[in-house]
This record gives C-alpha cells, structure tokens and sequence, in this order.
C-alpha cells in the first residue's frame, strides 16, 4: 500500500451560502472523477475515514478565546469576514478537517500508507492562532504539524503552493527553526503578505521562504521554484515529513486568480515533492487540500494528477479536456519567469546567511 486518501462524506456537508466560492461542488467533483477513474479501488490506494480532531490538538496552535467563540457562534451562526462567516454546526466541521489531517499523518507516521492526501474541507491555511479568515477557520497544516511533533517527528518542512500566500501558516510558525515553511504565491494579491523579506524572526529567521510570482505564471516557473529554492532547502534542513499545503487555485481556469498551471504541471510537481521525501524522510509526505475554485475546469483533474503521482501512478495521460485549453493561452503571460527569476535571485539572497546552499 502506497497512497492514502483521506475523506468523509461530511466535508460535503458545509457550507456558507450556495453562491460561495468555497462551495461543497469543490470536493463533489474531485471526488466524481476518482471514483469514475477507478483510483479509490486501486491497489495502491487505500481509503481512510477521519474523526474530528480533539480540542486539544486544535488548542496547541489556536488560543483557547479563538476555540470558545467559535463553539459559541456553531450554534446559531456568526461572522468573522465577508469572506467567512460561520455557519451552525461549523465547528464541528472544523474539527472534522483538521481531523483529516491528523488522519493522515498518522498513517504515514505508523507506516500504514507511504503518502497521504486529506480531501477536506473547510480549507485552513489562513487561519491564525486569534482568528480565522479567506474562507478557514482552524489552521489543518498547523494543527497536524504539532500533532505529529507531539509524537516525536522533530522537522517538518511546509511547502505551501496555494496561489493565495498562507498567512497564518506563517504566522504560526514564523520563529519556529522545527519548522521550515516555504510558499509559492500570487503576489501582489491577498492577503497582502508574502515577500520575500519575509524570512522568520528570533530563533525562526531564516526559516520562512516566501517565493511571490506574478499574475500569468505558469508550469515552468514552478518548475523552477522548485529546483532552484525548495529542494535546496530541503535537502539541508533534512526533514522528518514534508507536508504539502495543496491549494489548487493556480490553475489556469481558476476565476478567483491569475495564474497558469496546468493538471500535469500540478502533477509533475507533486512526483518532484514525492521523490524528494523519498530522499529525505523515508517518503513520508502528507498533502492537505486548501483552495482551488475552478470546480469543473481545474479541480477534478489537478486532484486526480496530484493523487496519481503520490502513488507512483503513469501521468502521461493527465490533462484538462481539450475544450479549455483555449483558457491557458489567454492566462499565460511569457514575461512572467523573468520576473520569478527576479524574485528569486533576492530571496536566495535574503536567505544565504543561514543556508549554506545559498552561499
């Protein structure tokens, strides 16, 4: 057994409004097309049912104020944004994500599966230790990452690669040197933060990589990131797990953003991040769903790639259908790696005081 999938039916379950981005057709799809391409049946693929996360481990990255409002506000409903409000009965789907989550790396960590993907939802990467906002509430990544350290895995490299930068991933762990989070993003875009000077403090400096690229960005540059910063990183920081902050919203017909990759270049990607955990930490990896808001056009085959590279599966035939590949011409933008080039000659140059292969 190679791969495991993470889900539930009740990730199906919430939701804000039907108009709401963050709509449960996100997941609905995905989970159509596994099951239509046979993968949840799959020798390499075991599938895995979650339980909420205790409140404990949801305690270990969010203040106990943070944790009693939202358990106040499930019950009637409230509001943190515009963008996120809280329905009844949220904080129990909530915990249930996080709990997928910590399914999955307890499976990876136990040796039960190699690799292991949580198709959750409400997604989390934007949620901080006070707050939640852009559509999260509890912060998954986070809560898994101290959960898995509570059982002695001491390093966890976080590669973040949704196309909004995580924040409050960031935030979380910015003077933490256990942790070393690293992020591809659309900059300037929300929330606002994500440069490339944004590098870690106190004992954390150093720690944080933020790799911003522009609207048009495609396969290659990503490509790029990867071989050029990320894999470096990894290599000296030697991680126990890497875990994957999996937002699928860089798609190309993605209409909350502007970039442009590609089914096989998320793919592609993902063999990279596998391959190199198979280097480093025995192949333990743990992906865990955040954005993604192309439910017809992207998420469906990004997701089906994903999970075809964690289990070692052919990614030769992994593509959109022709229909939309119109849509990648027009996202594109040629000048767009220059620009990424630019930003990370700087970052490598931030960096290189506490990286040796950046020296």
């Amino acid at each position: 057994m190679r791969t495991a999938l993470v889900f539930h039916p009740r990730y199906l379950l919430h939701e804000q409004s039907r108009e709401h981005p963050e709509r449960r057709e996100r997941l609905s799809y995905t989970i159509d097309q596994v099951r239509e391409e046979g993968l949840f049946d799959h020798p390499l693929i075991t599938n895995l049912t979650p339980a909420e996360a205790p409140w404990d481990a949801a305690a270990r990255v969010h203040i106990p104020e943070y944790l009693h409002f939202l358990e106040e506000a499930s019950k009637k409903g409230g509001f943190i944004d515009f963008d996120t409000s809280i329905p009844p009965g949220l904080l129990s789907s909530a915990l249930l994500a996080a709990g997928g989550a910590i399914r999955a790396a307890d499976a990876v960590i136990s040796g039960e599966a190699v690799n292991a993907f949580a198709l959750v939802r409400p997604p989390g990467h934007h949620a901080r230790p006070g707050t939640g906002a852009g559509f999260c509430y509890l912060n998954n990544i986070a809560i898994m990452t101290r959960h898995v350290q509570e059982k002695g895995i001491r390093r966890v490299m976080i590669l973040d690669w949704d196309a909004h930068h995580g924040d409050g991933t960031q935030q979380i762990f910015y003077d933490d040197p256990s942790v070393l989070f690293t992020s591809i993003h659309q900059w300037p875009f929300y929330p606002g933060s994500g440069s490339v000077d944004e590098i870690g403090s106190g004992d954390g400096e150093g720690f944080t990589a933020n790799m911003p690229v522009p609207a048009g960005t495609g396969d290659e540059s990503y490509h790029y990131l990867f071989d050029c910063v990320i894999a470096p990183l990894a290599r000296e920081f030697s991680p126990d797990l890497i875990a994957i902050s999996a937002g699928q919203d860089n798609h190309f017909t993605d209409p909350l953003t502007g970039l442009a990759l590609t089914a096989r270049g998320y793919a592609e990607l993902m063999k990279k991040a596998v391959l190199l955990a198979e280097t480093l930490c025995g192949g333990r990896l743990v992906a865990v769903l955040e954005g993604g808001y192309s439910v017809e056009g992207g998420l469906p085959y990004t997701n089906l790639g994903i999970i075809a590279a964690m289990a070692g599966l052919d990614l030769s035939n992994i593509r959109e259908p022709e229909a939309y590949h119109g849509w990648l011409v027009r996202a594109m933008d040629p000048s767009a790696h220059a620009k990424v080039k630019e930003h990370a000659a700087a970052l490598r140059a931030n960096l290189s005081p506490y990286w040796s292969c950046f020296e």
